[in-house]
């Protein structure tokens, strides 16, 4: 991984979207290219997961959606009994 990629990116994280109007006309064009340009850090920073941190991350997802559908099962089963 390369590390000057970060470290320069970094220094001109602030000057991307202020969200200051300084320039005339900056509009949604200057909107989208610096949200483009955000994109392209991301971009080249990502990496394709390992076997076994795409397994963590596949249970860890199939617990949260088991744990979600838990609890709407019982609210369910509780608002059953109230409406006895």
């Amino acid at each position: 991984m390369d590390f000057n990629i970060l470290k320069k990116n970094q220094s001109n994280l602030g000057a991307v979207n202020t969200g200051q109007t300084s320039q005339a006309g900056y509009g949604s064009w200057a909107k989208l290219k610096s949200f483009l340009i955000q994109c392209g850090r991301v971009w080249h920073v990502l990496r394709k997961p390992t076997m076994e941190e795409f397994k963590t991350i596949a249970k860890i997802s199939a617990l949260g959606i088991l744990a979600i559908g838990a609890i709407g099962f019982i609210i369910s089963d509780i608002m059953k009994a109230f409406m006895k």
